[in-house]
């Protein structure tokens, strides 16, 4: 990413005097980073260039793409954070500054070597850091999809660390930021490093499979664009493709039967209001038979994470199967930007409230971020806080646990030690005996908490058991018990 390219971007999106900040704080950054170079080789300002030209893409304000040139320094320069807010405002400086905390916090987090009070307070600190301001994580984001772009550059072992963390921690997080078209990048570049053959045996797949629906598909859709012409109705319609990882955890769900993977591609109509979007749903089905069971109305109830629109599979008369959305023009920017899209459309603009020192408002589907920022308030105040108060679900379906060397894994609510085990590696699963959490022997039938310190216990003797289904909660595991049973002969 050149300095020109990221400036031209800006002149797209900012006013003359925010663009002539813009490229000053580009020069503080390229002046502070000179001579640093990247594992590329490249000079290392392309990467801060590179987070602020995702930022700018994801219509974020002036201030967190600023802070986002600078996200590095204070940790990697000789530039201080009182210089930033000298040379800028606080706000710049504050975002600065919940970036390197972060940092630092993960770092801290990696580094345990066994079990300590202080693994629950990071994660405690991480979560109050996202509380402080949001865009804190934004920034973070756009951090880490840039170090997954370019990390082919990087050894082995350190691109399946990154791909992992990505996989487990930053794709949980834009989802729970409804960034979709974020959580998607995050997710299939982690993939591709993680199980490189896996990813390209099912990018071929998915070429073979849409090469033969694509004819079908290009019926379906000249007759939906007829229709709604007909019925003097204002519409895009465009095709979405399944992700390569959303198609890898589907077929773990499905028994590897593609073939029972409805909506590999989708057909997406996009209208000017929500009553547009029922009555094309009913147009759909007036033309099309339904498929009841998989009808879904995420409009009048939208998913955890604000994400709205209206879903449906079809049979046509030719016997394809079709699946069909159906959202407006700014639930679909909902969907793809998730908060950054906030920024735009909220009526208090959050920047706003962050400039004033207030927690800003947020919508109902992002009222935990709201919540963590009123109990940061409380600890910044000198307030003590119960922790269980933190128990502020961002990732409502997840625990987060870690190896005794420090590295963090993500399980399903619900998982036990032996899910753990699988994880980690098949061999390691079917050869275990017994697990210490926390320093602590505990059953097979224990319930993984976020926090807890795994050290699986193995011998080669041990063998997988019929018994041990019922204590495994993530299907990869449960698939490589029955395996071993089958393979043994039990």
């Amino acid at each position: 990413m050149k300095k020109s390219q990221v400036l031209e971007q800006a002149k797209g999106q900012f006013s003359a005097k925010q663009v002539k900040q813009f490229e000053r704080a580009i020069e503080i950054a390229s002046k502070a980073h000179a001579g640093q170079k990247r594992a590329s080789g490249e000079p290392y300002v392309t990467h801060p260039l590179a987070v602020a030209s995702l930022l700018i893409d994801w219509g974020l304000d002036i201030d967190t793409v600023i802070a986002g040139v600078l996200h590095d320094t204070i940790e990697d320069t000789n530039l201080t954070l009182e210089d930033i807010e000298r040379e800028f405002d606080h706000d710049v400086a504050l975002l600065v500054d919940g970036v390197t905390k972060l940092g630092k916090l993960r770092k801290g987090m990696r580094d345990i070597n066994s079990y300590l009070p202080k693994t629950k307070d990071n994660l405690t600190k991480f979560l109050i850091a996202i509380g402080e301001d949001v865009r804190v994580v934004i920034i973070k984001l756009a951090d880490r999809l840039h170090n997954l772009q370019t990390l082919q550059f990087l050894p082995h072992d350190k691109q399946q660390k990154i791909a992992r963390e990505s996989l487990e921690i930053f794709a949980p997080l834009a989802d729970r930021l409804n960034m979709g078209r974020v959580r998607v990048q995050l997710e299939e570049l982690s993939f591709s490093y993680l199980d490189p053959h896996r990813y390209k045996y099912l990018k071929k797949q998915m070429k073979n499979r849409l090469g033969r629906s694509s004819k079908k598909l290009d019926s379906v859709r000249e007759h939906i664009t007829r229709e709604l012409g007909q019925a003097k109705i204002p519409h895009q319609l465009d095709g979405r493709i399944k992700s390569v990882y959303s198609l890898h955890k589907k077929l773990v769900k499905t028994d590897q039967n593609i073939d029972a993977i409805y909506d590999l591609i989708a057909l997406r109509i996009i209208v000017d209001d929500k009553d547009l979007c029922y009555q094309v749903l009913g147009l759909i089905h007036s033309l099309f038979t339904p498929m009841p069971s998989r009808i879904k109305d995420y409009i009048s109830s939208p998913k955890q994470n604000g994400y709205q629109s209206l879903h449906t599979t079809v049979l046509t008369p030719e016997e394809h199967i079709v699946e069909f959305q159906i959202r407006t023009a700014q639930m679909h920017d909902y969907a793809e930007r998730g908060l950054a899209a906030s920024f735009h459309y909220n009526e208090q603009k959050l920047t706003d409230a962050y400039s004033k020192g207030k927690i800003a408002k947020m919508p109902a589907n992002l009222q935990w971020i709201s919540d963590l920022q009123t109990v940061a308030a409380r600890l910044s105040a000198g307030e003590e806080v119960d922790v269980e108060q933190l128990k502020i679900n961002l990732f409502s379906d997840k625990v987060f646990v870690y190896s005794p060397n420090g590295d963090i894994f993500e399980l399903p609510i619900g998982s036990s030690p032996l899910d753990f085990a699988y994880r980690i590696h098949s061999d390691i699963g079917k050869n275990a005996y017994a697990f210490k959490i926390n320093g602590k022997l505990v059953g097979f039938d224990y319930k993984l908490t976020t926090g807890d310190v795994i050290e699986v216990l193995t011998r080669r003797s041990i063998k997988p058991s019929l018994d041990w289904l019922k204590w495994l909660q993530t299907p990869k595991a449960k698939q490589k018990v029955r395996s071993s049973i089958k393979k043994n002969g039990k």
